[in-house]
């Protein structure tokens, strides 16, 4: 068994891994590069996509999706797993992207024929995105995928976006299993919207990233006061705030958290509070307000807090000042307005999309504040303004900055040096080892020193297309002993209690599930359960408990 990494080893962005498993290819994320790395996006494959077995996608950001259409179009004919969340949001984002390839192509030929020079064909296009969703297979959270009888898969929840995934993966050789966990991004525990990465057991080997391996966020709490601060003072001065944002994850949040701040002060009225009710919010994003629709499907993924939101009726992704623009003539409008307002836009790291736009406007103005919200790559625009540049180029035009800037890394969706290390802290035994990918150079670095240091466990940052090989341990535990390993009692009391909560959720709709219900409970109340039936009736409550929140939500509609 061998691994080789052909991304997110020079830095963040591109992630993509690759493990040979007797005769089966397996990837693991397809991503773009992105930022001072983006031209590897040109250069030659280094494997054949048509010799991919199987690809297991941790989330739909860019940088983990945004090469699948590439590899299909070369030939990649296999089965893309991911969480379901993850397939509906690649629909529209790889879509997106297509069409940035297309109208980038575009421009790039007509400088081209003014200079004689060669035209450039996209990327890909808009119907190599299409072609694509054909090879997706969307599985629901925590169920067992056996692909075949030495191979299972399982998708757990990461926290870093919606329907992203920590992926466990155990690999029969022989009599010998080995486990592989691929982190994904990890999220940072109390985020809004999402539940809190979750807990792995254990793993041989670990495929871990370290975005933030060396740094500490603020708190969660201090970072919503800073914000609210930056908006209010902002307005009273007449400017206007803007917030560069990844269109899908970190709008959501901010949505959501403006929702819950008018929620919070509703009953007890404050000076502040009327004047944010006054001030009108923007979402400036199509992919953005395509994403929130996404979102809104599949709130089952939810936090319990975002639940109970939804349950009494409230839509945590709405309010009244919220307004979404879908027309170019509307966004042109909002930089002619001279009305104090908050305009929410994409790209995040202020690359591509309209936010270049509200940034040529508005940069150059004393009493307009930038707010970035979440990872700038090293390269990009959104980096070198945070970084303290006086003079950009953006449009052709260069703009002198006098604008406020602002970082609140509270709203980040990775998890800080510490969030990375207590998740790692939680496995019950020590991996062999851990692959530190996903990080600047000195991130990687200084995680793999604190994680050696404090817990003992051998690190490995590997090289770009460069092959491990993975040694199995003299005694590896079957998936069958994982589950099994003297807690039998309390596998079954953890689903009886998994059980008891879905009770209470389902008092209204329990009738239309009655049957498969009592299946269930009168199977799970067998001492005598055998790991297969436990592995179904597992994924039977994750169907039920999924068909009940779509139920829940088109009866809020």
């Amino acid at each position: 068994m061998q691994l080789r990494f052909l991304g997110a080893v020079k830095g963040v962005t591109g992630s993509n891994h690759l493990i040979q498993f007797k005769d089966k290819l397996i990837m693991l994320d397809c991503g773009m590069f992105q930022g001072k790395d983006e031209d590897l996006n040109y250069e030659e494959l280094q494997v054949n996509p048509a010799d991919i077995d199987y690809l297991f996608l941790s989330h739909s950001h860019i940088d983990h999706s945004g090469r699948i259409p590439c590899f299909v179009k070369k030939g990649f004919q296999g089965k893309i797993y991911c969480s379901k969340p993850t397939y509906d949001l690649c629909k529209i984002m790889l879509l997106d992207s297509a069409h940035i390839q297309e109208m980038e192509a575009q421009w790039k030929n007509k400088k081209a024929q003014r200079l004689g020079k060669p035209l450039v064909e996209p990327l890909y296009t808009q119907q190599d995105v299409e072609n694509s969703f054909q090879f997706f297979q969307p599985v629901l959270y925590d169920q067992y995928i056996e692909i075949d009888r030495n191979l299972t898969i399982r998708f757990r929840d990461a926290g870093h976006m919606l329907g992203s995934s920590i992926i466990e993966i155990w690999l029969k050789e022989e009599e010998e299993t080995i486990k592989i966990v691929f982190s994904g991004d990890l999220g940072m525990q109390e985020k809004p919207i999402l539940k809190d990465p979750e807990i792995i057991d254990y793993a041989d080997y670990v495929i871990m990233e370290s975005t933030y391996g060396n740094r500490v966020h603020k708190d969660i709490k201090k970072s919503e006061e800073e914000f609210i601060h930056i908006i209010l003072q902002t307005i009273r001065q007449g400017g206007t705030v803007i917030i560069p944002s990844f269109a899908v994850g970190r709008t959501q949040e901010i949505i959501y958290e403006l929702n819950k701040y008018y929620d919070k002060h509703h009953d007890f009225i404050s000076d502040e509070f009327r004047e944010l009710k006054k001030i009108p919010v923007y979402i400036d994003s199509p992919l953005a307000i395509k994403a929130t629709e996404v979102f809104r499907k599949n709130m089952h993924v939810f936090d319990e807090e975002a639940k109970n939101y939804l349950i009494s009726g409230d839509n945590p992704l709405d309010f009244g000042n919220l307004h979404f623009i879908q027309s170019t003539e509307e966004s042109k409008a909002l930089n002619f307005s001279q009305e104090p307002k908050i305009i929410i836009s994409s790209s995040g790291m202020c690359d591509a999309g309209r936010i270049k736009h509200h940034l040529k406007h508005n940069l150059w103005k004393e009493n307009c504040s930038i707010v970035f919200v979440g990872y700038q790559a090293e390269g990009t625009l959104g980096r070198k303004i945070l970084d303290g540049i006086k003079d950009v180029k953006i449009l052709g035009e260069r703009i002198h900055i006098k604008a406020k800037i602002y970082n609140i890394e509270g709203f980040s969706g990775h998890a800080d040096k510490n969030g990375l290390m207590n998740w790692l802290k939680n496995f019950k035994e020590k991996p062999q080892k851990v692959f530190i990918v996903h990080g600047e150079t000195q991130s990687k670095a200084d995680f793999a020193e604190e994680v050696e240091k404090n817990l003992g466990i051998n690190c490995m940052i590997p090289s770009y297309n460069t092959t491990y090989e993975i040694i199995s341990k003299t005694s590896m535990r079957e998936l069958v002993e994982e589950e099994e390993k003297g807690n039998k009692k309390s596998i079954i009391a953890f689903k009886e209690k998994q059980i008891s909560a879905l009770k209470e959720e389902i008092e209204i709709l329990k009738e239309l599930f009655q049957k498969s219900f009592d299946l269930i409970e009168k199977s799970i109340d067998t001492n005598e359960i055998g790991i297969e039936e436990y592995k179904n009736i597992n994924n039977k409550l994750l169907e039920i408990e999924n068909n009940i929140m779509d139920l829940t939500i088109l009866s809020e509609k």
